[in-house]
């Protein structure tokens, strides 16, 4: 697998449009390419930004969950907000300050319509049968410091590989393992666009044989065996059912 960071002009909030964008930064692409894409900056192309001056962030983080949970924190140094946004855990919403020259970015309104469109785009563009798009963003993990990039939408490959029946080394069945394709691939993507001031915010892969790619969008089904419901089927379930959650979206910013 070899993936390379992209880099691209500054980006303000509404001042390009995400295709403009990566006309601009794409010169070619080939088939069986994956183009990584960060939220942040889809979400400036949309214009999902608000200014820091006009609304408290505790409740911007509330109109834009699903549902939240906010614990009295026991120092400054982590006062989070744990959220949930489209069956993700999610620090504050996915909402950042970084890089918004002034402005909370939202995450985008919807990471999986995003990723088909630029799929379909890209396909057209570039003359292109199998290609790959997935939107990333940072989040953190229990018992690690520092930041690790997620998957929050993909398009035109199958997210999850499937392991369950395969015999291992020495002949045993797998009973549980899956690989999450669309995870470690924006894993990587984060890893070398960086956190800060790079100006990298695209990532392109080359050379992945692993991934198995489709040309049809994700139906709702594959979807749903992808994003698990944090409250239901996954093994951290009783972690997270020990938390009091309330639900959000009371009055979510729709911009466009």
């Amino acid at each position: 697998m070899v993936v390379k960071p992209i880099k691209t002009q500054p980006v303000l909030a509404d001042s390009i449009s995400i295709y403009e964008l990566l006309d601009a930064a794409l010169a070619d692409l080939h088939e069986r390419n994956i183009v990584a894409i960060t939220s942040k900056i889809i979400s400036l192309c949309e214009n999902r930004t608000i200014p820091i001056s006009q609304i408290d962030k505790k409740q911007l983080i509330h109109q834009e969950a699903d549902l939240y949970y906010s614990p009295e924190p026991q120092k400054d140094d982590y006062r989070y907000h744990f959220t949930i946004v489209n069956n993700t855990l999610v620090p504050a919403s996915g909402i950042d300050e970084s890089n918004g020259n002034g402005d909370y970015v939202l995450w985008p309104e919807d990471p999986q319509k995003s990723a088909n469109q630029i799929r379909h785009y890209l396909m057209e563009h570039f003359h292109l049968k199998e290609i790959g798009v997935v939107i990333t963003d940072s989040t953190i993990f229990p018992s690690r410091w520092g930041t690790l990039g997620m998957a929050i939408g993909y398009s035109g490959f199958s997210p999850v590989k499937n392991y369950i029946g395969l015999p291992d080394l020495f002949g045993r069945p797998l009973k549980v393992s899956k690989a999450n394709i669309a995870g470690g691939l924006a894993a990587s993507a984060v890893l070398v666009m960086g956190e800060g001031s790079e100006q990298t915010p695209i990532a392109l892969f080359e050379d992945v044989p692993f991934v198995d790619f489709y040309s049809n969008d994700p139906s709702l089904e594959e979807i749903e065996m992808y994003y698990v419901s944090p409250l239901k089927d996954e093994p951290f379930a009783p972690l997270f059912n020990s938390a009091d959650w309330l639900p959000g979206n009371k009055n979510k910013v729709r911009k466009r």
